[in-house]
């Protein structure tokens, strides 16, 4: 299937989109997974002890862009794995206000690919100061973020050069299920985490370049998700952004009924991404509600397509790892659009792979 392209910033002059460097980057994760269980499963082992010993009143989450989408899966796993409270903490109270709550007996849990990030850093030292216990999940062996924590796990991903984070974001996700498994002792979750680097290694041969129509020509997009897969919604609408020059806001499936539906009319692109646990029904009415309204929904979901929607393939696996996999099947598509744009996805306008906020 060929595209016209638009003319874009940064553009990809003629290259494949598979010899981009995100689309090489992306391809590793399954490896780095694998990888990343084998290694770290003794640190997991003993911080799930510490855990279960601290009995933490509530958790508090630090990070930026995908970090902190990761950071979404953690709130909605840890709450509904552990029922701990868990919250996003903003980097901007220690960084630019120099005020810090009060959080002895919390766990703050500080997720980045660099470790790097003055805010980050700031906010995370201010946590510490204030009583908690912090945990950082970061790629970047021997960064300051590893030296502030209470304890480190290295998120295995390799170096990652491309802008667009890939294989990290997927590493910080299977670092949380791994984290979470150990700490509430769930089995079901423990398995279901030996199978995802296989599982990684499938999604990412799936085919959804159908959804290429509707991306190539878009100006505007919503992406769709909820509860645990809330956070590949905001990953996508960052990525369509920050690759493709296109206009992507991410909203919870229970949100978008507000005033985000007065937008969806006919040809409206929405993406929907739908895991298979409680939220799978309340997600299937909404996608016939979207499709009622003639907006061009593509659902990656492992149930039977849906009469006015472009089905996107995808795996059954653990519920909680769904994400992960429509992540890995996403970043190829995201890659793909990227190049059919006129775009760059390595080398974003005006981006770069350390954002030094203050």
């Amino acid at each position: 299937m060929q595209f016209d392209r638009k003319p874009g910033h940064g553009a990809a002059d003629g290259k494949p989109y598979e010899a981009t460097r995100m689309f090489q980057e992306a391809a590793q994760a399954p490896s780095a997974v694998r990888n990343q269980l084998s290694a770290n499963a003794e640190v997991m082992r003993q911080l799930g002890e510490s855990l279960r010993a601290r009995r933490p009143a509530s958790v508090v989450t630090i990070g930026r862009g995908s970090s902190d989408h990761a950071a979404t899966f953690a709130k909605y796993l840890i709450e509904t794995r552990l029922g701990i409270v868990t919250a996003s903490g903003a980097p901007s109270v220690s960084s630019l206000y120099a005020s810090t709550p009060g959080m002895e007996g919390s766990v703050c849990l500080a997720i980045s690919q660099s470790g790097r990030s003055p805010d980050l850093l700031s906010a995370v030292a201010g946590a510490r100061a204030a009583g908690a216990y912090v945990i950082a999940l970061v790629n970047a062996p021997g960064s300051p973020l590893g030296d502030l924590a209470d304890a480190t796990v290295p998120l295995h991903a390799g170096p990652e050069l491309s802008v667009a984070a890939t294989k990290s974001y997927i590493t910080a996700l299977s670092a949380i299920a791994q984290l979470v498994a150990a700490w509430a002792e769930d089995q079901a979750l423990a398995g279901g985490l030996a199978a995802l680097p296989d599982q990684l290694e499938a999604a990412w041969k799936l085919d959804w370049s159908a959804a290429l129509e509707h991306l190539v020509v878009a100006s505007n997009l919503y992406a769709i998700g909820r509860g645990l897969g809330f956070t590949i919604a905001q990953e996508a609408a960052l990525k369509f952004k920050e690759t493709c020059g296109l206009h992507a806001e991410a909203f919870s499936a229970a949100e978008v009924r507000h005033g985000p539906m007065a937008l969806v009319r006919k040809g409206f692109p929405v993406l929907v991404f739908s895991q298979d646990d409680e939220s799978r029904v309340g997600i299937e009415a909404l996608v016939d509600e979207f499709a009622a309204r003639q907006a061009d929904v593509m659902l990656a979901a492992a149930a039977p397509a849906r009469a006015g929607v472009l089905h996107l393939p995808s795996l059954a696996a653990h519920p909680a790892l769904q994400p992960a996999l429509h992540a890995q099947s996403f970043y190829r598509l995201v890659n793909q659009a990227a190049v059919a744009r006129g775009y760059d996805p390595d080398h974003p306008p005006t981006l770069n792979k350390v954002t030094e906020t203050l």
